[in-house]
């Protein structure tokens, strides 16, 4: 089976083909005897299922794939993959799960191509974005191709690989195979990639093993789907026991925690007591700039990204590069090099004498940060505008608010992306915690009204923060999704 191939266009072989199940049943202890069938590719989700594909029915958070396996082989499906036997017109392979089987499989269809590549990941609460794109920059800087997966887009080098179907942080496990597949198709050594607690607890990254692992720093969020943060923790901690090396900042608590129990080689990064400590911080409005030491050497790292945060962001990135070979040198320079990240602390072009930021922060630890960070430079005053998430943790809804009303100078609180729920009821959740505060703030659900009284609010020398959106270009409401970039929507407002 060794032999197993995959063509240019990201498909498997005719002969990998005809003995996927075969090879499935190899995988996972099974005996299917269903001969040889030809396949043309491998599916789980119905809606997107063609003819010669392999279903293979996922139980999902909200939903059974299980419930659609009559609509997949109405589509063509070849065979289908469950858990529990069912009457079907094509044959099927029953297993004991059917998310380890899709990542299992799928890497075998693609030809394992995570094993001809050098696998970096990057988990935390915050960061993780950035932390992948100065890690890119490093390896660039080394002369090395370098692949990208991440919130923001998929990257072969410089060119965007347009594979992924939905748009969460690490994509399934078949998709990923099929984009490690393209990077090796075009001659990608290293791929970076942020990897979800939901990727984590859900199998998506099963069969990869990272070169270096990362941990940013661990704060409330995602509670609707891990339920305490203990489990989140538990969620986070699993990258370290498929990573070689695992670089963690130990300013954080839970860093610490995972330093303690990790069973790969651990690289401490951190401001005191780490094996990479940054010294000398200079927060500058345009960036920082600090020392790093390693090994008893130092470093002179400049870094265009502003905020305290930027430099634990950078001592992640210099770890697992370190952690990789990258010569000092190489690591100086990428850095140096390294432009801001679309949606993190974005600087919106407006030709006034205000400022105006865009920035991801929907988290409270991340609005915090961004806070404290635009307060360092702020010569006005600072206008925060903000919402948070339908159908998400509403426990982070009023220290949200909280943190808005004791850091800003004015805040309107607004609808981001409410998707099922009523705005109003997510809105008078974060007013809960904002009304504590004795903070000045308005309500405005309707966020390109809310982004156009900001506007007319600003002053001279203030910041006006669009905090949570980041590089989205949509808002979710109801079941639909809606054009809405609010570069585009500061843009249109101001032309007025």
């Amino acid at each position: 089976m060794d032999s197993f191939q995959h063509t240019k266009d990201g498909k498997s072989s005719a002969f990998g083909k005809r003995l996927i199940l075969i090879l499935a049943s190899e995988l996972l202890g099974k005996g299917c005897g269903l001969g040889e069938l030809e396949l043309s590719g491998i599916s789980c989700d119905s809606r997107k299922t063609k003819p010669g594909d392999l279903f293979i029915a996922v139980k999902g958070t909200e939903d059974d794939g299980h419930r659609y396996i009559q609509a997949a082989v109405e589509r063509g499906a070849a065979a289908v993959v469950l858990e529990r036997a069912m009457e079907c017109s094509v044959p099927v392979l029953v297993v004991p799960d059917t998310r380890k089987a899709l990542a299992d499989i799928a890497a075998k269809f693609y030809g394992t191509p995570a094993e001809k590549l050098r696998l970096i990941g990057v988990t935390g609460t915050n960061g993780k974005t950035t932390v992948t794109y100065l890690i890119k920059s490093i390896l660039e800087a080394a002369g090395e191709p370098v692949g990208l997966i991440g919130t923001n887009e998929i990257l072969a080098g410089q060119e965007p690989v347009n594979i992924r179907s939905t748009t969460p942080t690490t994509p399934d496990s078949a998709e990923l195979q099929q984009i490690f597949a393209r990077f090796v198709e075009r001659g990608i050594r290293y791929a970076v990639m942020e990897v979800s607690s939901h990727a984590l607890a859900l199998d998506r990254v099963r069969g990869c093993i990272f070169d270096a692992g990362v941990f940013t720093n661990l704060t409330q969020d995602h509670l609707d789907f891990h339920k305490t943060m203990e489990q989140y923790l538990a969620a986070k901690s699993k990258l370290f026991d498929i990573s070689k090396t695992g670089v963690i900042n130990i300013d954080d608590a839970a860093g610490r925690s995972i330093a303690k129990t990790a069973p790969c080689r651990v690289v401490t990064v951190g401001l005191h007591d780490a094996d990479i400590r940054a010294k000398h911080i200079q927060l500058l409005e345009r960036g920082v700039q600090f020392a790093a030491e390693a090994h008893q050497k130092t470093m002179q790292i400049q870094l265009a990204i502003p905020g305290k945060f930027s430099v634990y962001n950078a001592l992640c990135a210099i770890g697992a590069c370190d952690a990789l070979g990258i010569s000092q040198g190489d690591i100086v320079r990428g850095l140096a090099q390294a432009k801001g990240v679309r949606g993190r602390v974005e600087l919106v072009p407006t030709n006034t004498d205000y400022t105006v930021i865009i920035d991801y922060a929907h988290s409270p630890d991340g609005l915090e940060k961004i806070l404290h960070t635009v307060r360092g430079f702020a010569r006005g005053r600072v206008i925060t505008l903000f919402g948070c998430g339908g159908d998400r943790d509403r426990t982070k809804r009023p220290i949200m608010g909280n943190i808005a009303g004791r850091l800003s100078d004015f805040t309107i609180v607004t609808s981001d992306n409410p998707r099922t729920e009523d705005p109003m009821r997510i809105i008078a959740d974060i007013e809960a915690g904002i009304r504590k505060t004795g903070g000045e703030y308005v309500v405005i659900g309707d966020r390109r009204e809310a982004i156009a009284q900001a506007l007319k609010l600003a002053r001279k020398d203030d910041v006006v923060l669009l905090a949570g959106k980041g590089q989205e270009t949509y808002q979710i409401i109801g079941k639909e999704k809606l054009d809405f970039d609010e570069r585009e929507v500061v843009k249109e407002i101001l032309a007025k």
